[in-house]
């Protein structure tokens, strides 16, 4: 199948997917470039089509794809199209377009003693994709994102993931009825305070945790910060007065996976 006219009504639905009120309302999001689109192939996302460039071709890294994804629409499209349907200032030779996944909470405590990372109001793109981009490294059970963060399924969001939104349960939710949900699971939830005393090298991050971490203005809600049943603080040997949230979140993370996984 090939589309080259930006009129065409697919191309206008792909197209207002870059707004997040056409995301939500039609349930689909896009990925732009070869490495996400290789990314969501390999997870076996819910992917509606891949639309790559008529005037490029497949690209080749996608060719044996293309050619074994059963159920995967393939569609050459103008490079009109692809300009009106992503948002790079240099458009990459294919895009595709997937359906939204609905998560349940109830898949983060499938796993006993399970490392869960909270978003309190993450409001820059680039902090949210590098936060689930740590939170894959480290093998974490899942990502919850509260109200007030930006977008997962943002353009920028889902470039700063690299892929790492397709590896590990994504939930959106409200912190005021997930974080209590939890707490009832035995969950013990933690986050940074800087008037905490106690450091996060002192801190036992072993067993169910989740780790909270709020806005780059604000921090934590007067709500979140209510539910806490550990504060932590980050010691900083230098001047500088605070970590960015992205850089925090990979500092606990990572040590975290230190007491968790490299015992001994």
């Amino acid at each position: 199948m090939q589309i080259e006219s930006i009129q065409n009504s697919r191309v206008k639905e792909w197209s207002s997917l870059l707004e997040k009120k056409h995301r939500d309302k039609h349930r689909k999001f896009i990925v732009e470039g070869v490495h996400l689109v290789q990314e969501a192939l390999k997870a076996h996302a819910d992917i509606e089509c891949v639309a790559f460039s008529l005037e490029r071709g497949i690209p080749s890294e996608l060719a044996r794809a293309a050619a074994d994804s059963l159920g995967v629409e393939w569609i050459g499209v103008s490079e009109a199209v692809i300009a009106k349907c992503t948002d790079t200032k240099t458009p990459q030779p294919v895009f595709a377009v997937i359906r939204k996944e609905n998560v349940s909470p109830a898949r983060l405590f499938e796993q006993p003693d399970s490392l869960v990372v909270v978003m309190d109001g993450v409001q820059d793109p680039g902090n949210v994709g590098t936060i689930i981009r740590s939170a894959d490294a480290v093998g974490a059970a899942g990502v919850v994102i509260g109200r007030g963060s930006a977008d997962v399924y943002g353009p920028k969001v889902i470039r700063s993931t690299m892929g790492s939104l397709f590896h590990l349960p994504i939930v959106e939710g409200d912190l005021k009825e997930l974080l209590p949900q939890a707490k009832e699971r035995g969950v013990r939830i933690a986050g940074t305070s800087l008037q905490s005393a106690r450091s996060c090298y002192e801190y036992d991050f072993t067993g169910a945790k989740w780790l909270v971490f709020g806005s780059e203005g604000g921090g934590l809600s007067k709500d979140t910060l209510a539910l806490l049943d550990d504060a932590v603080i980050i010691p900083m040997k230098g001047q500088a007065e605070s970590l960015n949230v992205a850089m925090a979140a990979s500092v606990l993370l990572f040590e975290a996976s230190r007491q968790r996984d490299f015992k001994g």
